[in-house]
């Protein structure tokens, strides 16, 4: 079986639906294809914000990111897996990171799409500014972004259907 892989960091937009199309196109083994997009909020605790500003170390997060991808393949009986993710200065309303996984069912893309965007959220090598009101703060890791991805570990969830 073959299984489709990308990984891919960027400036520029992408189009998540053609992102998923190229996962589908001339498949018919695949029953379920599941996306996420994250797209940057215009405010963070009732404030408004101007933009979010991503920095990252070339080479070290897409190896990191393929890593990440290669335990969901061997978790869950995946066809397909996209991971695009910008970096750069973006304002609210713009696409940041698109996840697309495809299986012949629906549980294994669901969790795999899940288990990539928790680590996404709380261990890839990525820095986050927001610029508020004139001003730009670095942001500190979540709480309750660290539970989330903590499930996966040991003894969390495995693989699915």
């Amino acid at each position: 079986m073959t299984v489709l892989s990308t990984v891919r960091l960027q400036r520029e937009p992408f189009d998540a639906a053609a992102e998923a199309a190229k996962l589908t196109r001339g498949r018919s083994d695949v029953g379920a294809l599941v996306t996420f997009t994250g797209i940057c909020r215009g405010d963070e605790a009732g404030e408004p914000i101007a933009a979010l500003t991503l920095e990252h170390y070339p080479g070290m997060v897409e190896a990191e990111i393929e890593r990440h991808v290669q335990e969901a393949k061997e978790r869950w009986p995946l066809l397909g897996v996209t991971v695009i993710h910008r970096y750069g200065r973006m304002v609210p309303g713009e696409d940041i990171v698109v996840v697309v996984t495809t299986s012949s069912h629906r549980a294994a893309a669901f969790a795999a799409a899940e288990f990539l965007m928790d680590y996404l959220k709380t261990r890839a090598p990525f820095w986050k500014q927001v610029e508020k009101a004139g001003e730009k703060t670095w942001v500190e890791a979540k709480a309750t972004d660290d539970a989330a991805a903590g499930r996966w570990n040991a003894g969390g969830r495995q693989a699915a259907e």
